[in-house]
């Protein structure tokens, strides 16, 4: 039985990032997607194990090549999904969770019928903007541009299934960790997986008394 494909999206700065790290270290049977990017590395990031970071002339080839699941340009940078490792890790049954903003998940929930999403929200845009400069990695100006593309992406929420107030990190992770267990526990895919409790009664056993 596949993996699920699992989109989470929210404005950025939010806490996605760590709510899904976290949820990592939790579960056995969860994937991080690799997304590819134009943008330069933050401190601490890796090519090849926090995004695939190419160049713009070899970013365009992939998708000339059909590569990416979705890809879209957020502020003046390009982002994708690389379909092969996303189709190969749930082929081996795992959840393969994709961090990706709105645009991008609106495109793999049209593209992709099989997905389960969810919605990470700020408290309100007072704190998005204060964990936004926290952070340290942008400008004035570039904090002030990403809080005008939450106003937008806060508008898209009801078009996914679960959406999640990130009060406090450790909190949305239980959240999140609950919504994928409880889509694990449905019937239909405990049936699908075979995992679904079968209760034959004995022949001559009516089970009364």
């Amino acid at each position: 039985m596949a993996g699920l494909l699992v989109v989470v999206s929210g404005p950025s700065g939010v806490g996605k990032g760590t709510i899904l790290n976290r949820l990592l270290k939790q579960r056995g049977d969860c994937t991080f997607s690799i997304s590819a990017t134009t943008r330069a590395p933050r401190p601490g990031e890796i090519h090849g194990q926090h995004y695939h970071f190419l160049d713009h002339d070899t970013f365009t080839h992939w998708v000339e090549q059909g590569r990416f699941l979705e890809w879209n340009q957020v502020h003046d940078q390009f982002y994708g999904t690389p379909r092969d490792y996303v189709a190969h890790q749930r082929a081996q049954g795992q959840h393969v969770l994709l961090d990706v903003d709105v645009q991008g998940g609106l495109q793999v929930m049209q593209a992709e019928p099989d997905h389960l999403s969810v919605f990470i929200a700020p408290p309100d845009l007072e704190t998005l903007k204060h964990r936004l400069v926290s952070r340290g990695t942008e400008t004035v100006e570039q904090v002030q541009k990403r809080l005008l593309t939450a106003r937008v992406e806060l508008r898209s929420l009801e078009q996914y299934r679960y959406v999640i107030t990130n009060h406090e990190i450790d909190r949305a992770m239980d959240e999140l960790n609950a919504i994928l267990t409880g889509e694990c526990l449905r019937t239909e895919r405990l049936r699908q997986t075979g995992k679904l409790p079968r209760f034959v009664e004995s022949h001559g056993e009516s089970g009364v008394g």
